[in-house]
């Protein structure tokens, strides 16, 4: 490792699986490395990226801004694809399609709070610091989120 501020090749080396760990929570496993791949892209391309000193946390929240605008792009192409299509859609037998509407009616925010809290066993305050937001703004994503999924679970 170098003397001072780490290489940009050092520092996605170091956080670079946990980075496709949470993009697969909230994209899913098939758009996780491509999600990661954008928002370092973003980042170490950005201005800001020379003033960081928190680069877990400046990471997490590209990963999750980048998770955002694929979510929008992804339904943007679906809501198309379905008007030219038709109302059908077809889900793999495995899941639920009521798990699958309940999981993708959370935002990304609620889906991060839930995926880090419940896959990877993060406390609120491991959350927080992860994201770079307050145990405020955790809490109130999880508790939105599980209300949500209750209230689309329990119908």
């Amino acid at each position: 490792m170098s003397v001072g501020r780490p290489t940009n090749a050092e520092i996605y080396g170091k956080y670079a699986d946990d980075l496709v760990r949470f993009a697969t929570g909230l994209v899913g496993p098939s758009d996780a490395q491509d999600v990661v791949a954008n928002a370092i892209v973003r980042v170490m391309w950005s201005k800001r990226w020379q003033n960081v000193t928190n680069y877990k946390a400046y990471l997490y929240q590209a990963v999750l801004n980048e998770a955002r605008m694929h979510h929008r792009s992804t339904m943007r192409r679906r809501a198309r694809e379905q008007r030219a299509s038709g109302p059908a859609i077809v889900y793999p037998k495995e899941v639920r399609p009521e798990v699958l509407e309940a999981v993708g009616s959370l935002s990304p925010q609620q889906r991060a709070a839930v995926y880090l809290t419940y896959w990877e066993g993060l406390g609120v305050d491991e959350v927080a610091v992860r994201l770079g937001v307050r145990e405020g703004s955790v809490k109130r994503h999880l508790a939105r989120g599980r209300s949500k999924l209750r209230g689309k679970l329990d119908e």
